[in-house]
């Protein structure tokens, strides 16, 4: 007998557990976990006194410099009576989550051919040099030849000691901080984006790439007291709300005068899919573009529509010259392959990876693998290890469409595209807060970087982060005393708005834009905050004012002025008059705008508001919502073991609380309605957790679980299986 866990893994892609009990990692220990914010400083003695009436309660961290807080093991319970009766000093409590690592060309994208030949002030080169970068991450191989240069030192937080080596566990081994490190700062037969700075290495996801966030907290507060200028965290987890205790964290990094740079995440292309610490308001969190890459098409004899190929990280070049048929192959095993020689095969997701997928058809003699998704759209991914035959993903509805037409012959067409939004990349608004994010774009596909024992390609979120890391980085070179805000605003008012087929993609996918690290470094004049939330409209006549801090930091008086929108039903917009700032003068203007969301269609609202400093434009992306709008009402549900035997605990948060919620249980043979695991209604916003006990639980089984939340008409719900109890495997 064994018990079973689900645990659903992202490959770079940090993720929160979602699931029951996990397939493969041991069962988690009675005591929960917490994080405890505190709303002012308090020192270890008084944080040990409000502890001393809860017996089990044990104190574990105490944090000073992410959080006003501490870290707390015992149960839940006790935890719980320990908020409530502490609720003027405490404002929240947060469980322990686990989490997984998001996934020479990106470098010439962000700043053309300039970026090698940028110089400050005084003449001298922008490398980086005399920069400080932390990269909280998976650890860093600092005896790579590329990185050893630039190795400063750092902290394992996963074993308290002071290595931050990268996993080399068989089986469990890590590269992806290694990855980062070298977009960052490689320096020798790569170069990154700023070859002179040194890294600080933070190890907070260990063996495998797990973490928790008591380890991520754990890694902000040493980087804040080691006094870094810039940290990157290419990590996250699936739920959009802005006050998980990391985002907290990266908020008072930044009031400490660190840059915070955040990967958005990898759940695009849906809207609200952006994941804390992408979150953070005052971080800069960062969406995929693509940089130049070869785009392989399939043409199908008689059919005039061409069908996309995302090729694979680690596959061989789409060059195929002539015509083949294309073969259906099953999911890919060595059974499935028998009559694929000289062809090119077809194969379903799932079961297997990507990798033995491609290596069972190659030992076929396959021309080449298309591999159809199992679900609705398309995707990205990595081979494990390169292979000498073209791979690549299509839709399922092409999936599909080839398969209906066994034999067809197919010849592939090679397009090019460069700065188009990486489907993969998570898109905003934040939920709460109505805020743009990501707030800016870089590359994130096919970038290729130091891994310990060499060099690999790899796509995610977690490879467009280091770009702009590396950027923030040449431009605290050229101007040291600029602040993060102003940092921020340099990167956000000169990035390149994207579009595709002529239309901009919306704020809330690409923020600012691309970053342009050669304009960003020359920028004279500043704006921020460098986006605009109006936040919520809910009936005729709301007026919302905000403000722009508008500065001068040139050598020239600079007229300013405002484009003013098109006249729209339904809106109102106040701009400042015209004004003219001296060289060092700055000035707060007002903006106001009011909306009568009876006259307007749709619930997000987004642009871009054009300032011109003198002959140059300046874009701000500005978002407001309608009323309630459609962001998901439920996420990150997790169902683990409770703290007494034959108890189980579910956490899960709800971005907007809930008139209903509840889990319901189907038989998953033939979907029969079970029960309700359990119910709830007027549930506050935020991340609920509750304990259920051994008489409330259904029998022993495997469960179709309903996770299902209610507000304002609107009803959203998550779909995972659960298991109770004992199931032999």
């Amino acid at each position: 007998m064994k018990k079973w866990t689900l645990l659903l893994v992202l490959v770079f892609s940090l993720q929160t557990t979602t699931s029951a009990r996990s397939l493969d990692t041991p069962p988690i220990p009675k005591e929960r976990i917490a994080i405890v914010v505190l709303d002012n400083p308090q020192s270890p003695q008084d944080i040990q006194l409000l502890i001393k009436p809860y017996k089990d309660i044990h104190l574990r961290h105490v944090f000073q410099e992410a959080i006003y807080g501490f870290s707390v093991e015992g149960n839940p319970e006790s935890i719980e009576k320990l908020a409530q009766q502490n609720s003027k000093q405490i404002i929240s409590v947060s469980p322990v989550n686990e989490y997984k690592a998001q996934g020479e060309e990106g470098v010439k994208i962000i700043g053309g051919e300039e970026i090698r030949g940028l110089f400050d002030k005084q003449n001298r080169r922008l490398t980086g040099k005399g920069v400080t970068v932390g990269v909280i991450d998976t650890g860093v191989d600092y005896t790579h030849p590329d990185l050893k240069r630039n190795f400063a030192g750092g902290r394992d937080l996963v074993d308290n000691d002071s290595d931050p080596m990268e996993t080399k566990t068989l089986g469990r081994a890590t590269v992806h901080g290694t990855h980062v490190a070298g977009i960052i700062a490689a320096n020798g037969k790569l170069k990154g984006v700023a070859p002179d700075a040194k890294i600080l290495a933070y190890r907070a996801l260990g063996p495998g790439g797990g973490g928790t966030t008591e380890n991520v907290l754990a890694a902000i507060e040493q980087a804040i007291k080691d006094k870094v200028d810039i940290m990157n965290l290419s990590l996250g987890n699936d739920i959009n709300g802005p006050d998980l205790p990391i985002s907290l964290a990266l908020n008072r990094a930044v009031d400490r005068g660190i840059v915070a740079i955040a990967a958005s995440g990898n759940s695009g292309p849906n809207v609200w899919t952006v994941g804390s610490p992408g979150t953070a308001s005052k971080a800069i969190s960062v969406g995929a573009s693509t940089p130049t890459i070869k785009v392989p098409y399939l043409l199908i004899e008689g059919m005039r529509e061409k069908l996309r190929i995302q090729p694979l990280e680690g596959s061989a070049n789409w060059d195929i010259d002539r015509s083949y048929p294309i073969v259906d192959g099953g999911i890919g095993t060595a059974a499935d392959l028998k009559e694929v020689m000289g062809k090119i095969v077809l194969i379903k997701r799932g079961k297997i990876t990507f990798s033995e997928k491609a290596k069972n058809a190659r030992e076929a003699g396959a021309k080449a693998v298309i591999i159809y998704n199992n679900l609705s759209g398309g995707f990205m991914g990595n081979l494990e290890e390169k292979i000498d035959i073209p791979v690549g993903s299509i839709t399922k509805k092409d999936g599909e469409l080839l398969k209906s037409k066994p034999n067809t012959l197919a010849t592939i067409a090679i397009s090019e595209e460069k700065d188009l939004l990486a489907d993969f990349s998570s898109r905003g608004p934040v939920t709460d807060t109505w805020e743009v994010k990501p707030d800016i774009v870089a590359p994130g596909v096919a970038i290729n970087s130091t891994i310990p024992g060499g060099y690999l390609s790899l796509q995610g979120t977690s490879m467009a982060a280091p770009h702009v890391a590396g950027a923030c980085a040449l431009i605290k070179q050229a101007h040291p005393e600029w602040t993060p805000d102003q940092i921020k605003a340099a990167l956000m008012n000169t990035a390149k708005p994207l579009e595709k087929n002529g239309k901009l993609y919306r704020t809330y996918e690409q923020g600012a834009g691309r970053i342009q690290v050669n304009e960003a470094v020359k920028a004279t004049s500043l704006v921020s905050p460098s986006s605009l939330r109006f936040g919520k409209f809910e009936s005729e006549g709301d007026n919302h004012k905000t403000f722009l801090h508008v500065e001068n930091l040139g050598d020239k008086a600079v007229r300013y002025t405002f484009d003013i929108p098109k006249q729209a039903d339904g809106l109102k917009w106040s701009f400042p008059l015209a004004f003219t700032l001296q060289p060092g003068e700055a000035r707060d203007v007002k903006l106001e705008l009011e909306v009568n969301p009876a006259e307007l269609k749709g619930k997000i609202h987004d642009g871009y508001l054009t300032i011109h400093a003198g002959a140059n434009p300046i874009q701000i992306p500005y978002i407001y919502v309608l009323e309630e709008p459609n962001y998901p009402r439920v996420m990150g549900f997790d169902f683990k073991y409770g703290d007494r035997q034959g108890t189980y605990r579910y956490e899960v948060y709800l971005p907007g609380g809930a008139e209903e919620f509840g889990i319901a249980l189907f038989n998953p043979d033939d979907f029969r309605f079970v029960g309700f695991l359990d119910t709830n209604q007027n549930v506050k916003k935020g991340l609920m957790s509750k304990e259920i006990t051994e008489e409330n639980l259904p029998p022993d089984g495997v469960y179709l679980a309903k996770v299902f939340a209610k507000k304002a008409g609107k009803e959203d719900f998550i779909e995972t299986m659960l298991v109770i109890g004992e199931v032999v495997r």
